[in-house]
């Protein structure tokens, strides 16, 4: 089961039961407050608990208007100028409870600590690849995503809509030992708003804490700087210690925590949003 996409003007919006919620995961201005009210007749048509919004500064008003609180702000996250906030509506208040509070404090402590402004170039074994992804490899792609994820909140696994995602806005860079694919990321990129999501990171087990995902991290920083993106940030499972430490220690800010926000290994995990100016 995999949630919809949809467009309101020009927003794109991802709702379904599979993360039980509305993400506003494009806002244009012009369309709010319309699309704000939108998400509200949305939720309460379909019975979802959450209602969650990547919005920039000038479209906070509708929000803050109809209750929605901020969870996360990345300075300067829309063309290095406005600042973006990840604005969040609970509509079953179950919902906005964290069931780890002590792990996610802990997981924030330890990788706010690792934090290194200038983080040096890791360095890739001479029996591994890095490259670029094609549409050719997409079979491979999806087969490592579902080997690695039991359950994902976009359909990664499927080939065909990692194809159209090349398609739109999505770079991913995958690492190869000879003819198989052991690790791979995507950069989602926004470039009217200059920004980028780094996201989908996955290794195959047997090749984990061998710094991969730290490789793959460098390599797409290096890529989207040339393409002219300005900010990098990444929403990362806020009870991963891997993940959170990664993006610490490639020199990324804490921005916040997302409650109870994504489905993800078959149950609703929260999430902690990381940023980075390039």
């Amino acid at each position: 089961m995999t949630d919809n996409i949809e467009l309101f003007g020009e927003s794109i919006i991802h709702h379904g039961k599979n993360n039980n919620r509305v993400y506003l995961m494009k806002i244009n201005a012009d369309d709010c407050p319309e699309l704000v009210d939108y998400a509200l007749e949305l939720s309460a048509e379909k019975g979802y608990s959450k209602i969650f919004a990547k919005t920039p500064a000038d479209s906070c008003h509708a929000f803050l208007q109809n209750g929605f609180t901020a969870e996360a702000k990345v300075p300067n996250l829309f063309n290095g100028e406005k600042d973006g906030y990840f604005y969040s509506q609970f509509m079953h208040p179950e919902r906005r409870i964290e069931r780890e509070p002590e792990m996610v404090k802990k997981i924030i402590q330890t990788a706010s600590h690792k934090f290194v402004e200038v983080a040096p170039s890791p360095e890739l074994d001479s029996e591994l690849n890095w490259c670029i992804m094609e549409k050719n490899d997409v079979q491979t792609m999806a087969k490592l995503y579902r080997q690695v994820f039991e359950t994902y909140p976009f359909p990664v696994d499927d080939p065909d809509y990692l194809a159209k995602s090349m398609d739109e806005n999505v770079i991913y860079h995958g690492i190869w030992k000879e003819n198989d694919l052991v690790a791979l990321a995507s950069a989602e990129i926004d470039s009217v708003g200059e920004n980028v999501e780094m996201t989908d990171f996955a290794t195959r087990p047997d090749f984990r804490s061998q710094g991969l995902a730290t490789y793959l991290l460098d390599k797409m920083e290096e890529d989207v700087r040339s393409r002219g993106i300005r900010t990098t940030y990444t929403i990362a499972r806020a009870y991963s210690f891997g993940m959170n430490i990664t993006f610490a220690k490639h020199g990324y800010n804490f921005a916040g925590t997302l409650t109870n926000n994504t489905q993800i290994f078959g149950q609703l995990e929260s999430m902690n949003v990381w940023y980075k100016p390039l």
